[in-house]
């Protein structure tokens, strides 16, 4: 048999294991934050936390985002690896 194909194998799962470790390094790097109408920040959460925490609890994480919008709040993403940089997604709840 060929001895290319275990080669073949080990850098294709090389190629997935880097892809994952790039999704969880900017999902900790983007945060969630939700601020009040005086622009208090309310809630500050890492973008992986968040996920994981709507999949756990799907249902308390729709109602929670229900009353951040109706309770007049901002949630926004936002990168933290560019101190100052724009959101990259706002939602008003005006």
């Amino acid at each position: 048999m060929s001895e290319s194909k275990p080669e073949y194998t080990r850098t294709a799962v090389d190629s997935v294991v880097d892809a994952v470790r790039g999704l969880v390094s900017e999902g900790i790097n983007r945060r969630v934050v939700v601020r009040d109408s005086k622009d208090d920040v309310v809630l500050e959460v890492p973008v992986a936390l968040g996920l994981v925490a709507a999949l756990a609890a799907p249902v308390a994480t729709a109602i929670g985002g229900g009353v951040a919008l109706v309770g007049k709040c901002d949630i926004k993403l936002e990168d933290r690896r560019r101190p100052g940089s724009q959101p990259a997604t706002t939602v008003d709840g005006e």
